[in-house]
């Protein structure tokens, strides 16, 4: 199978990779992509790596990359305005200034001449949001199967039913999905194990962490965090404190914003690291700092779910808390019982790299889009 998968990367991870790597935005395309996912944002390219592998054709596409989309549609000769590049999403709903803006060739139609100029028999979105309906119907006269992938809130109906399949790693989403007559399956997300060697060793300078977003989808994750850095020497990494009001205690533990491998080596730093789900995972454990902290040998605290056990061995591979004073006894015990919770860090290191890792993943990845094709 010949899978094109496309991604988008936050635009403040591009500010900041493209201000690290000065002159990056003027290297040709290939050099711009592989800068890009050599810095283990989000799934980088950990699912095409692991398809290549076992005999796919895989590319990546970062298709809200302006310098590097800039530079294929250059290299291509598809027009881009730099015009529609610049306005904000927002004008587009404006009647007479939505309209003429819509009408100017920016980064979707580099996308789509992208998409047909690979002709791939498989088109995996991991932002269901890019593509509207009228464009997801254009391209399925070029592509067999296009297939969406979600762990985040829904986007409108319109935009869910442009899909062949959604795979999902919210169990509660599967069934909602088929009940709008999309096709839809349960699918996990991992960890690549190649971050390690990237890793190298880290000392575990840290006692307690959090690593991540601080956002509206986050409604509980501002008081737990706020009590526990009351309670505990909690060190907080991740966008969103710009967010918080200057009277937040969170502040003043705030290291500022980490990505990619920056997170991973916070995640590493840490001897314990905390959890949090977003408040659409509902009572579901499924998200990626599950696998991320656990496969680099941090001692993972999560909210309990229902289904948490079925990924781990909860106090064994994992800990789990159902308050926010549970969860600050827990880390005070096992930072007294260090013994302790280096067993259970290492178990939960042993599980992912076991259980969880992206060439599983693949391995259960491929049968699923075989059979989807082929009923195509």
């Amino acid at each position: 199978m010949k899978i094109l998968i496309v991604d988008t990367y936050y635009a403040a991870f591009l500010a900041r990779l493209y201000a690290e790597h000065d002159g990056l935005a003027q290297e040709d395309y290939p050099l711009q992509l592989q800068t890009l996912l050599k810095a283990c944002f989000g799934t980088s390219d950990f699912y095409s790596y692991h398809l290549n592998k076992l005999g796919c054709e895989a590319q990546d596409l970062v298709v809200n990359s302006v310098p590097l989309q800039k530079m294929w549609a250059k290299k291509n000769n598809v027009p881009l305005s730099d015009l529609a590049l610049k306005v904000p999403h927002r004008l587009f709903r404006l009647p007479v200034i939505g309209s003429y803006l819509a009408n100017l060739p920016g980064l979707m139609d580099v996308a789509v001449a992208q998409i047909k100029a690979y002709q791939p028999d498989v088109l995996y979105c991991q932002d269901l949001s890019f593509f509207p309906p009228e464009v997801l119907k254009e391209l399925k006269q070029h592509v067999r199967l296009i297939v969406g992938q979600i762990a985040c809130p829904l986007p409108p109906e319109a935009f869910l039913k442009g899909y062949d399949l959604i795979l999902t790693s919210f169990p509660h989403f599967v069934d909602r999905l088929r009940n709008l007559g999309v096709a839809s399956e349960y699918f996990r997300i991992g960890f690549d194990e190649r971050v390690l060697s990237v890793l190298g060793e880290v000392h575990k300078e840290i006692d307690f962490s959090f690593v991540g977003g601080i956002s509206r989808h986050h409604g509980g994750a501002i008081p737990l965090l706020e009590y526990l850095t009351a309670q505990t020497d909690l060190r907080v990494f991740g966008y969103g404190a710009a967010s918080l009001p200057a009277s937040s205690p969170i502040l003043s533990r705030h290291g500022g914003e980490v990505w990619g491998m920056a997170m991973y080596r916070a995640l590493a730093r840490s001897r314990i690291t905390l959890n949090r789900h977003i408040n659409v995972a509902e009572n579901n454990a499924n998200n990626m700092r599950l696998f991320e902290a656990t496969g680099v040998g941090s001692l993972l605290l999560t909210d309990r779910k229902d289904n948490l056990h079925e990924l781990f061995e909860i106090d064994k591979e994992v800990l789990a808390y159902s308050s926010k004073e549970e969860a600050a006894e827990l880390v005070k015990y096992y930072l007294a019982h260090p013994e302790e919770a280096q067993q259970i860090a290492e178990a939960g290191q042993r599980r992912t790299l076991r259980d969880h890792t992206y060439t599983k993943r693949m391995e259960e990845l491929v049968p699923i889009l075989k059979r989807h094709v082929g009923a195509s």
